[in-house]
């Protein structure tokens, strides 16, 4: 392909990839938004083939990555998606530290440099960037995956002095950057590279559980970026422009992700929050509630004019979300009007709760998010609150020592009944006791949560 042909094709994936981020901002069209992504990654690697040598070698990695890719998509469980996407993510940032490395042991393989020339002043600054956030991510995607999937547990992990140490490290490597600036060698890249990978680690251990769909959001735009910094050393404009968009679009949600837990943006991006939910789980005592039976919770929705389902986690682990369409459909049959209120945080990745509503074929304009729904439930007659603990807790609004005191929530308690479906009264992923347990207005179904809502649509039917 020409010159002239590469651009215009790079110009058109690139228009591509822009309309699957417009398409993916809402259910409706996110599955057009999707064929849009796949179309315009298709004409960028097929592009890519089109001028590149070895392309034997790289069908062949292909083939073999897009085989794993299938393997693991096709077993994968809804409930490991957020340490999938995890997982993805340290593998983006794998690849751009293999390539810098690849590109700076053999620059002129790469066309940024003649033979026997030194690499290009901006070139080094390029290949810095790229290695220094890719071995971030590689590192914090890691640990993120071994903390969703409770490898690592989702406590975190604190010292006196941590953020010190981290500032000390992101001196020191900058200042090997600079060395590597001024003499490039393998001494100051590899150390620069070192402690850029203990420093992505050191970044996302003391994060707890309950703010991991920040951290996944960030992981992802730190991808992005990392990526886009390639771009500039392989002179690949398509990369940099796909690394940009999903990088600003990962900074975006971390953005909104933040607002929904009153988190400061900048603190999330330093890796300095987090914990403080955690350090309050030991001081619980006993507290008097009131608990019922599926019998007397389909009673009680069959009854109501209008029901609002908060899904969690618990939902997720379940596998419960096609059992909660069809006692929604039942619901509707006799007249109650149904809707989900959706937590932006709710589950342990942004959209969690979204895709697997969509996965059941929940009607889109059932699912209503938080800002919407919130003014609705004080003349709602049931909330059903299953398996989600932290989005729902009154303790945000009314109890300034609570550690996510002025978080927004699902103000699920301002509603006439709340039932709540727990397998028992432990504690959430933050580790924060529930004050919407015990009030009056309150009744706990203890169980498995699809196997309460199959007895609920049970009871429905008689």
């Amino acid at each position: 392909m020409s010159a002239n042909s590469v651009a215009l094709a790079y110009l058109v994936a690139a228009v591509l990839f822009i309309l699957t981020l417009k398409g993916l901002s809402s259910p409706v069209t996110a599955r057009r938004g999707n064929l849009f992504g796949m179309i315009g990654m298709a004409i960028a690697v097929l592009t890519t083939l089109s001028v590149t040598h070895n392309v034997a070698y790289i069908l062949l990695a292909i083939l073999i990555g897009g085989n794993i890719g299938w393997f693991v998509a096709r077993s994968i469980q809804m409930t490991a998606m957020p340490e999938l996407v995890a997982a993805m993510h340290s593998l983006v940032g794998l690849a751009a530290v293999l390539i810098a490395m690849s590109a700076f042991n053999n620059p002129v393989a790469y066309g940024i440099a003649r033979a026997g020339e030194a690499l290009h002043t901006s070139n080094r600054i390029e290949l810095f960037i790229g290695t220094f956030v890719g071995a971030m991510t590689f590192t914090g995607s890691v640990i993120a995956f071994g903390k969703l999937s409770g490898k690592l547990g989702s406590r975190p992990l604190r010292f006196a002095g941590q953020h010190w140490l981290n500032l000390l490290l992101g001196v020191v490597i900058i200042v090997f950057g600079v060395i590597f600036y001024f003499v490039p060698g393998w001494t100051p890249f590899l150390i620069m590279t070192a402690i850029a990978l203990l420093l992505g680690v050191l970044l996302i251990m003391p994060i707890g559980g309950a703010d991991m769909p920040v951290v996944v959001s960030m992981l992802n735009s730190y991808s992005g970026w990392a990526a886009a910094g390639i771009g500039f050393t392989l002179n690949n404009n398509m990369l940099i422009i796909a690394g940009s968009l999903v990088g600003s679009s990962g900074a975006i949600l971390s953005y909104i992700m933040c607002k929904a837990m009153n988190r400061a943006f900048f603190s999330v991006i330093l890796g300095g929050f987090g914990g403080e939910a955690e350090a309050a789980a030991g001081d619980a005592v006993q507290r008097t509630y009131r608990s019922g039976s599926a019998d007397d919770a389909a009673f009680m929705m069959g009854n109501a004019d209008s029901v609002i389902i908060v899904p969690g986690y618990g939902l997720a682990v379940a596998r419960a979300q096609h059992a909660i369409n069809e006692m929604s459909k039942m619901l509707t049959e006799k007249g109650v009007r149904v809707r989900y209120g959706i937590h932006p945080v709710a589950g342990r990745m942004p959209g969690h709760m979204n895709v697997l509503l969509a996965e059941a074929e929940v009607p889109y304009e059932q699912v209503v998010e938080m800002d919407e729904i919130n003014s609705d439930f004080a003349d709602t007659d049931v909330v059903l609150v299953i398996g989600a603990n932290d989005v729902v807790n009154p303790a945000a609004k009314t109890d300034p020592a609570s550690p996510i005191y002025g978080m927004p929530i699902l103000e699920a308690h301002k509603a006439r009944t709340v039932l709540i479906v727990k397998r028992s009264m432990a504690t959430g992923y933050a580790g924060l006791d529930n004050d919407l347990f015990y009030l009056d207005k309150s009744m706990m179904v203890f169980g498995d949560a699809k196997k309460v809502i199959e007895d609920i649509s049970k009871a429905l039917q008689h």
